[in-house]
């Protein structure tokens, strides 16, 4: 039992209104549910569950470690493990039936340590230079792959780089290539089942319908594998107009604290560490049980903002480890025990991931994942 008054609340309608949203957008390709990085911060075991149970087939996860712990919530999930395959992992891989993403002979010396069949995605390499095998090494690591009769390619894949750049033609240069190297894997005999590229920009943006053609070219079926999206937040898109759809997503997770204490500062009296609030007017100030262990950004000290009783109380000073102090002056009654909203809606106002990294100057991701596992995480509605 957690009694500590800071918690995420997380919205079982909310998440399956938004994988069902671009489940549509995306037909008839398949969606891969990402779920990694605990589902974005949101809880990856009751995420994952929440998804199965609304119709995902595929789950994406960093590693095969993640993958081991979803698998036993959800037994008939097709689990990816996405950033390749540490040695000692093929063995849980195969017990656990979890499918690595390949590209280096390393990989596929692991993948190869037993007789016993597993299948893996090969991810090519188009231009973002980070995972996959390149165009040029592809032939090498195809003649390895089918020396290895264990080895079974169930899927190929690759990674675009900026699909919320909606002007950007890497995207279809990148395309282009991913071509290419499918034409090379078929000229092997190889015949993968999944195609898969893409991710919430492209499923917002209508991106899946060239990635459908491209698979059924080749007698497979397509996949797009949505993150952020799946939460509530789009990328945001430049070099055009926002996709429509963007305005139909749900955000899923509402982060809370409650009032710990209370008090009333002069003018010219300093609040938090190095005295960086002080005073201007007689001040109420409302100490919050949350802080930067907990994942909120210290970049929000005397920036950000939380609600209380349905307004705005502004950040006062500098957010410590465990506690955040706010300016409630304006907001008459507040009271110990109250409950204040870090991220999500109180009455008519909203505060959201996007308005965090605005201020700490990062993206939304980052504000997500960061909120700590000493956070519970629960599933309401």
């Amino acid at each position: 039992m957690n009694t500590h008054p800071v918690w995420a609340e997380i919205s079982r309608s909310n998440l399956l209104h938004n994988f069902h949203l671009l489940r549509s957008l995306a037909a008839p390709a398949e969606l891969l549910a990402v779920v990694k990085a605990n589902a974005y911060g949101h809880g990856a075991v009751a995420c994952s569950q929440a998804l199965a149970s609304g119709g995902a087939q595929w789950l994406g996860v960093t590693s095969v470690d993640e993958g081991v712990a979803i698998r036993a919530a959800c037994p008939h999930s097709e689990i990816l493990a996405m950033c390749g395959l540490w040695p000692g992992e093929a063995e849980a891989a195969r017990a656990h039936r979890i499918i690595p993403v390949v590209w280096e002979p390393t990989h596929l010396d692991e993948a190869a340590r037993s007789e016993q069949p597993l299948s893996v995605h090969l991810e090519i390499d188009t231009g973002m230079s980070r995972q996959g095998v390149r165009l040029a090494d592809l032939p090498l690591l195809l003649d390895k792959l089918q020396r290895l009769p264990s080895l079974h390619l169930d899927g190929v894949m690759t990674h675009f780089h900026s699909p919320e750049v909606l002007d950007c033609p890497a995207n279809q240069q990148q395309l282009a290539q991913f071509i290419t190297a499918i034409d090379t894997i078929l000229t092997r005999g190889l015949h993968p089942r999944w195609i898969h590229a893409g991710n919430s920009a492209t499923v917002l943006n209508s991106g899946a319908s060239a990635l459908v053609k491209v698979a059924k070219k080749y007698g497979a079926q397509a996949i797009l594998r949505p993150g952020l999206a799946l939460y509530g937040y789009a990328p945001r898109f430049t070099g055009g107009g926002k996709p429509a759809s963007v305005a139909e997503l749900k955000p899923v997770l509402t982060w809370k604290s409650r009032v710990a204490s209370l008090r009333t500062i002069e003018p010219g009296d300093t609040a938090g560490y190095c005295a960086t609030f002080r005073a201007t007017r007689s001040t109420r100030l409302a100490l919050l049980a949350a802080g930067y262990a907990d994942g909120l950004n210290r970049l929000l000290s005397n920036q950000g903002a939380v609600l209380l009783r349905g307004k705005c109380a502004p950040i006062a000073g500098r957010i410590s480890m465990d506690l955040t102090i706010v300016d409630v002056t304006d907001i008459p009654d507040v009271e110990i025990g109250d409950e204040a909203v870090l991220i999500g809606m109180q009455g008519a106002e909203e505060i959201t991931a996007y308005d965090h990294a605005d201020i700490a100057g990062t993206i939304p991701y980052e504000i997500l994942c960061n909120i700590n596992v000493r956070v519970p995480r629960v599933m309401v509605d």
